[in-house]
């Protein structure tokens, strides 16, 4: 790629995100936008300040909220939406510390010492070439700098890695501390509870066996039922409820509007009557189903029980409780609102069966995807493009055309493939039977961070001569550094291009909510017409940000010796998805779940990888160059690295996976203190009602009335 290619699509990702970013700013100061752009605000009950007149000042971008985004603090975060939401900040915060320095050294060392080399025909052919390590000649003592460099920005990234972990550990404990009135922590999700043979039935079978093994700590179980059919007689009369207000909204509307609709509103009237002797009808049966002998019939192997102490609940969940260890499983309880009532109906033997499958299939969509991407590759090099397709010299033809195909092309429609994968893996997952939201989300964060490692990364690197390569690697696999290091080299400016748009653009449009505002400005004008504006809150979706955010530190690193002019890309991507995602903290995602910072081990894995694949690629560019001497001295680096890795497993982990005895006994003691332990396990006895057991109340969507339609 020339350096015109990389300028066209610097010059149309910075244009394309200013003028976002200039009508995000315009669009979040009209009240009709409220509900997009304050959807958390809104919902719990804050005001937001804006002026309904049509002033001028309501049509002039602003940047008060970037101002206000860089002087939030992690306290504040923390306290406004939870430590997972402060753990996606702190992953930004570690780019944009670790990739400064690695700059620093980059530019100021690196840099000069690339292009002053002395391989003209490199600078000739290939101008972007000429600031990486492939116009240095081989054999040259110049990598030795390389080398002090790898060790230097390895030994720096490690220690961020371990300051953050450290860091956010003692924020877990502390946040574990805080939210000690939640239930989850005196409840113990069992599976696998064998039937009774006297009663037929398992809830007796799990009182005698706590108020046995676990006298002191027991406190009482709450046992589960299969509720598919009330969970599809639910969903019929929720929409026969929203049905019956639209009817009655309409009917009203034309009574009043002239006299010869007034037939037609009582035909409407005679719709609502049916409408609610079909709604009644289901209630009837969804009260039926509630009843103790439809509800026997209908239990599962499955319960929350619930601790006096959480002392009591720790370990109970953390020891085994029977010979067999395929009866009485046991676990701490997700919280309430993050539980998947339906997958706790999958059997638990079968569990792996259904993974096996998530797996096989996320498998066959990675093969699958090989296809666009080997496609935009050859795009990427239009030189191997030409000679495979003649006609593509047509492109020269219109001046400015080339560049824009070359340069920004292949990396926007890269990002568009790879939008929907995030949405494909979280439903995989879905699929997969977790029991909870948390831990859904985060098997999804694993698989999507996989799949754009094989094939944004790797795939996108071996792709000019894929099944060659391929080949290769299997029957010499000695040689898999080397021949890595060498696409390496030669990828530096695509890579640059797709940190440009995934990271300008990408986080532009993040924060514009292009989709929202076209799915709202169609409903306004058509079936919501009249009605009250709507509220768009969501969840915050990690599993489409840490992955992709975790991809740019891998590609960061391991290009930080080879090509250091893409790291002050990587600044500008951090510091721009910093200030985009504290914004929507604060203003637009909700909080569904919070599990204490359990995402960040998640995090660290792949933040280790990056680095040890750095430090595998310089071991075979050093060999590439005639420098074996350098290769042999990078091996205890990489060693060095595995141990640091296996210590923070030690260290850190555990602590992660686990509600030590130690934390649970001190949060006892505080609650006994100022009294609240009666309270809090009581309030534990009510948090887990399964949904077939709740009382039917239906209200219409949108309704301004707060009464129920059916109760």
């Amino acid at each position: 790629m020339e350096a015109e290619d990389l300028l066209a699509s610097a010059g149309i990702n910075i244009v394309l995100s200013l003028v976002v970013l200039w009508l995000f700013s315009v669009l979040k100061k009209q009240p009709s936008n409220a509900g997009i752009y304050y959807a958390r605000r809104l919902s719990l009950g804050q005001r937001v300040s804006s002026d309904p007149s049509s002033t001028r000042h309501r049509f002039l971008p602003s940047l008060s909220w970037i101002s206000r985004a860089i002087h939030v603090s992690d306290d504040q975060i923390l306290d406004t939406a939870g430590l997972d939401a402060l753990t996606l900040i702190r992953l930004f915060k570690f780019g944009i510390n670790f990739f400064s320095i690695c700059s620093l050294v980059g530019l100021v060392i690196l840099l000069p010492l690339n292009y002053t080399a002395d391989d003209a025909q490199s600078k000739s052919s290939h101008s972007m070439d000429s600031f990486t390590i492939s116009n240095v000649n081989t054999g040259s003592n110049r990598l030795w700098v390389h080398f002090s460099c790898l060790w230097f920005i390895s030994c720096y990234g490690l220690y961020l890695l371990y300051k953050e972990y450290n860091n956010i550990l003692t924020k877990r404990i502390q946040q574990l501390c805080n939210n000690r009135h939640q239930p989850d922590q005196f409840t113990v999700l069992v599976r696998e509870i064998p039937l009774c043979e006297e009663h037929k039935a398992r809830g007796c079978c799990v009182e005698h066996f706590f108020s046995k093994h676990h006298q002191y700590a027991y406190r009482s179980y709450q046992i589960l039922y299969d509720g598919k059919d009330f969970e599809d007689l639910s969903k019929e009369a929720k929409s026969i409820a929203r049905k019956i207000e639209d009817l009655r909204c309409r009917s009203l509307t034309k009574k009043r509007k002239r006299k010869n609709s007034l037939s037609v509103a009582f035909q409407e009237d005679g719709k609502i009557r049916k409408y609610e002797e079909r709604l009644e009808e289901l209630c009837h049966k969804i009260c039926h189903l509630q009843c103790k002998r439809m509800l026997e019939e209908k239990e599962l192997p499955v319960a929350f029980v619930t601790f006096r102490t959480r002392c009591g609940a720790v370990l109970a969940a953390e020891s085994q409780q029977h010979s067999n260890p395929l009866l009485w499983i046991t676990e701490m309880a997700p919280e309430p609102r993050d539980v998947l009532w339906k997958n706790l109906a999958i059997p638990y033997r079968h569990l792996p069966l259904y993974k096996i499958g998530v797996y096989a299939v996320v498998s066959l969509l990675t093969i699958f995807f090989a296809i666009p991407v080997t496609a935009i590759q050859g795009v990427a090099k239009f030189e191997r493009l030409r000679k495979w397709f003649p006609p593509a010299m047509a492109v020269h033809v219109i001046p400015g055309l080339g560049p824009v195909i070359i340069g920004y092309l292949p990396s926007a429609v890269l990002s568009g493939f790879i939008y929907i994968i995030p949405f494909a893996m979280l439903a995989m997952a879905r699929i997969a039977g977790y029991a909870s939201r948390s831990k859904k989300e985060m098997k999804a964060c694993d698989m999507v961070f996989y799949f754009l490692v094989g094939n944004v990364f790797f795939l996108s690197l071996l792709s000019g001569s894929l099944l060659d390569q391929i080949g290769k690697s299997f029957t010499h696999p000695g040689d898999f550094p080397s021949r890595l290091a060498r696409a390496v080299s030669s990828q530096a400016d695509f890579f640059m291009t797709y940190i440009l748009t995934n990271g300008l653009a990408g986080f532009s449009l993040e924060i514009l909510q292009p989709g929202l505002l076209i799915w709202d400005a169609i409903k306004l004008r058509t079936w919501g017409r009249g009605k009250d504006a709507n509220l768009y809150l969501y969840s915050m979706p990690y599993c489409r940000v840490i992955p992709f955010v975790s991809l740019s530190i891998l590609i960061g690193t391991t290009y930080a010796v080879v090509a250091p002019l893409l790291l002050p890309f990587l600044i500008g991507y951090f510091f721009l998805g910093y200030i985009v995602f504290i914004n929507q903290i604060h203003d637009v995602y909700d909080t569904i779940y919070e599990t204490c910072g359990q995402y960040w081990p998640y995090i660290h894995h792949y933040i280790f990888l990056a680095i040890v694949l750095t430090q595998i690629t310089m071991i075979g560019l050093f060999g590439l160059k005639s420098k074996p001497s350098a290769s042999f001295a990078t091996i205890p680096l990489l060693i060095f690295t595995l141990m640091f890795n296996e210590y923070c497993k030690i260290r850190f982990l555990p602590t992660f996976s686990h509600y030590s005895v130690k934390d649970a006994m001190r949060n006892d003691e505080l609650d006994e203190m100022c009294g609240s332990m009666e309270s809090n396990y009581q309030n534990a006895l009510d948090a887990y009602c399964p949904p077939c057991l709740r009382q039917v109340n239906f209200s219409a969507e949108g309704s301004s009335s707060t009464q129920p339609l059916i109760s």
